[in-house]
């Protein structure tokens, strides 16, 4: 009979779990309603481009035409309360002194599974922006006026580096689309495994099938020279690095 009552005393813990976590499914609110940035495609010069000027590395090379299809994309770096609030549920209300500051330390795969979590929650479409999605948005997309710097010429005007920490999300001048940030603060993750590129022209590339390392882009608030804040320039590293310069911004498709 004692066994019998522990083992219904179980069931009845577990249904109650199930219970909150459809509660919590149902009561869950897309934290990124209203912060998606519509990016009509087009076409652009990916790489090294000649405002980039004498700091362009081998791998942007050589510069080649590509052509984007329409999509949405984060105003903001992913931050640390959306972080907690889909991964950990909790509110952001209790984050009131890092809330704001981008999620850190996010390996390829911790962008991913937020993501993934992310679309079961909301039905919605999100993914980590290409390569060239992410460089076509940081340029302004067809409202580009050839920046440097993602929004200027200026780093300075744009983008937190050679800094000694991360800074909150927003506080710099956006881009021409209003995106902010796409220079400097932390390094964004893209969903392309590296690859060198091809002079030919391209359409919506998606980079190799397969491959070792990832990449990412944008400049870090840690780096030592604002050159690598430069919209063109490109890093690659293994998908299972973290570092606390590192997190990312999230695409939503286009319906």
């Amino acid at each position: 009979m004692k066994n019998l009552f522990t083992t219904s005393v179980l069931c009845i813990m577990a249904m109650a779990l199930c219970l909150k976590a459809t509660a919590q499914y149902d009561e869950f609110k897309d934290p990124f309603e209203g912060e998606m940035v519509f990016v009509e495609g087009g076409t652009f010069t990916m790489g090294c481009t000649d405002e980039q000027g004498k700091s362009c590395k081998t791998i942007e090379k050589p510069a080649h035409e590509v052509t984007v299809g329409s999509f949405y994309i984060a105003k903001y770096e992913v931050t640390m309360a959306q972080w907690s609030y889909v991964m950990e549920r909790t509110d952001a209300a209790t984050l009131s002194k890092w809330g704001d500051y981008p999620a850190t330390g996010m390996t390829w795969k911790y962008a991913n599974d937020f993501i993934d979590t992310l679309r079961y929650y909301t039905g919605k479409k999100y993914r980590l922006p290409t390569e060239a999605e992410w460089e076509f948005a940081a340029r302004g997309g067809n409202l580009s006026k050839g920046y440097k710097y993602a929004g200027s010429d200026k780093v300075l005007e744009v983008a937190h580096c050679t800094a000694q920490r991360t800074e909150k999300v927003g506080q710099y001048k956006p881009n021409e689309l209003g995106l902010y940030d796409m220079s400097g603060n932390v390094w964004e993750w893209c969903s392309d495994w590296y690859d060198y590129y091809d002079e030919h022209p391209q359409t919506n590339p998606q980079g190799p099938d397969t491959g070792v390392l990832h990449v990412f882009r944008g400049g870090g608030w840690d780096d030592d020279t604002p050159s690598y804040c430069r919209v063109s320039c490109r890093y690659d590293e293994q998908p299972a690095s973290s570092a606390n310069d590192r997190g990312f911004r999230i695409v939503l498709e286009v319906e």
